[in-house]
Order: C-alpha cells, then sequence, then structure tokens
C-alpha cells in the first residue's frame, strides 16, 4: 500500500490497529448493570444513542466477560453515565476478578430488580430488545423504560487508555 501524502503509511487491518485507532477516539464512560443469580456490572465505551422514537440505545459485551452470561439472560439492564469523578467506580467495574458491588460502591436495587448506582450523571433502565452477534461481542441494543438526567458534574471520558475529565 502507499503512503497518502499527510496521512501516514496504512497498516493492514488487526485488532491491534483498530484497539491503536480507538485509543484516540475519546468516548464517554458508562456502566451496565443487570441482575440475574447476582448483580453484574461492566465498565462500557461503546454506549450509544440509536433511536429517539422509540428511545433505543445499544453497547457491546465481550462474550468471555464475567458479565455476560446474566446479561444474555436479562431482560432489562441499568446504564449509567459517570463523572469524573468517578475515575476508581469506572476502574472497578473494570477490573476483572474484582467484587464490583461491594464497598465502597454505592448501589440500590431500582425498577425491574436492576442495580442502580449512585452519584451518576444520569442512569436509564432499559429492556433489552435485541442481542446481535459481532465477533468476540454482543451488541446489545435496548429501549430506554425510566431514568434520571439530573445528575452533577462533568462526564468521565476515556482516552488514550486512561479515564479522563473534559477540558474546555
Amino acid at each position: 500500500m502507499a503512503a497518502t501524502p499527510g496521512l501516514g503509511t496504512p497498516r493492514l487491518a488487526s485488532p491491534d490497529l483498530l484497539r491503536s485507532v480507538f485509543r484516540r477516539h475519546a468516548a464517554g464512560v458508562a456502566v451496565i448493570t443487570a441482575h440475574g443469580d447476582r448483580p453484574v456490572g461492566f465498565t462500557a465505551t461503546s454506549l450509544s444513542s440509536v433511536a429517539a422514537e422509540p428511545p433505543l440505545l445499544s453497547f457491546g459485551v465481550g462474550t468471555g466477560s464475567s458479565s455476560w452470561q446474566v446479561i444474555a439472560e436479562a431482560g432489562h439492564v441499568g446504564v449509567h453515565i459517570l463523572s469524573e469523578g468517578q475515575r476508581d467506580l469506572a476502574a472497578t467495574f473494570a477490573r476483572r476478578g474484582a467484587d464490583r458491588f461491594a464497598p465502597p460502591t454505592r448501589w440500590r436495587t431500582g425498577p425491574e430488580g436492576v442495580p442502580l448506582l449512585d452519584g451518576v450523571l444520569a442512569w436509564l433502565v432499559c429492556r433489552v430488545v435485541a442481542r446481535v452477534p459481532a465477533g468476540d461481542h454482543r451488541v446489545v441494543i435496548a429501549e430506554a423504560m425510566a431514568g434520571d438526567p439530573e445528575g452533577s458534574g462533568r462526564p468521565l471520558l476515556y482516552h488514550q487508555g486512561r479515564f479522563n475529565a473534559l477540558r474546555d
């Protein structure tokens, strides 16, 4: 492949290339929760609005994640938008093997039995409408049923492999 002036030398697509490119993409940080035999949750940067009518969103979840088996069966999920002061919470829900719902995590049971995290910028309880196979992940599409957008603060971002604050 020839280099394009000003664009650098192209590399063939690979998992490493995809990860390298997306490290440069700043993304909002969310935590997705669900309840089965036990509460589960994970940090997601793949959250996206899909449609306003009906109110649909999507997120990706790895089929190898510790949360997948519960998410695979759950009728409802919680979607939590984290604030810049919640880096530790984001890290807890991103860490393999962590007891994510143990103190200092503050949470309660919300509508449809969904675990809701306290102190977030905003949250939704959503009904799962589809789980679409996508490589080693599933793209979950869910319809918002209830929520609260009234938290205070600024959003937490993920960029270059780190949690960051939004700068003006």
